[in-house]
């Protein structure tokens, strides 16, 4: 089995990290992930078959006095995650969930929405300001999930808005990407029901300016299953209203 330590650093002396990993060695468990994820903090996955082992190491951990011991678990797609890119993914104690990337952080966004794809068939809200990245962080998600990815509406090179699908993009392996200005403001009415007979189908379905949707459409705030909001840079506004001015060019991808 695997699991997910989490520490933080109270008394950082020279070789702590080497103390702890040889203390892993000596009881048979394999380390096979380590990166630190914060500052101060520090994660690994680790790989062992012998629960009294792991009990063991845990109890060991908790007495520790240089270091706090912050999680102990089977890890989550999430833990994988901050792993691999040495950062913690930033959620905001809300329903729904709402997580927070900045752009640096695309690649992880890519990660997180394509396990999301592979887990589940979630609705989710993607937030964000024009050119940002949310419809390209969609398609490269898609991409990692191995789903085909069905642009319903969208701004990205040129305004699309679907009226009819093909067969080949009614089955369960696609994800559906909607931008709620567009099939709110300029949908017709074949669009329209598009988009509510789209909302049935149990695929994936990303949804850029949820807010929009949702007041335009009349549905509550659980209607998505996450909320995903992308800035440039942390201190960034997200305002619907400078959306909204720039949105008769179509220029809002």
């Amino acid at each position: 089995m695997e699991w997910y330590v989490e520490y933080e650093v109270i008394n950082n002396r020279p070789g702590t990290l080497g103390d702890i990993a040889s203390f892993l060695g000596l009881m048979g468990i394999n380390i096979l992930m380590i990166n630190g994820i914060a500052a101060g903090r520090r994660g690994l996955l680790l790989d062992c078959k012998d629960l009294s082992r792991v009990e063991f190491t845990k109890d060991v951990f908790t007495k520790l006095r240089s270091v706090k011991l912050l999680a102990f678990r089977e890890p989550t797609f999430i833990d994988r995650i901050s792993l691999k890119h040495g950062k913690v993914i930033s959620q905001e104690a809300s329903s729904p969930a709402t997580y927070s990337f900045v752009r640096e952080d695309l690649g992880m966004l890519v990660d997180f929405l394509g396990e999301l794809f592979l887990q589940e068939k979630p609705i989710i809200g993607l937030r964000g300001m024009p050119r940002v990245g949310k419809t390209e962080a969609t398609i490269a998600a898609s991409v990692y999930a191995n789903k085909k990815w069905v642009l319903i509406s969208s701004t990205l090179m040129r305004q699309s808005m679907r009226k009819v699908l093909s067969e080949e993009e009614l089955t369960a392996d696609c994800v559906y990407l909607i931008d709620g200005i567009v099939s709110c403001v300029r949908g017709s009415r074949e669009h329209k029901e598009l988009i509510e007979e789209i909302l049935q189908h149990p695929v994936p379905k990303v949804i850029e300016h949820p807010d929009i949707f949702l007041r335009e459409n009349d549905l509550p705030v659980d209607f998505f299953d996450y909320i995903i909001e992308l800035r440039r840079d942390k201190d960034e506004v997200i305002d619907y209203n400078l959306v909204s001015q720039s949105f008769s060019s179509f220029d809002i991808s």
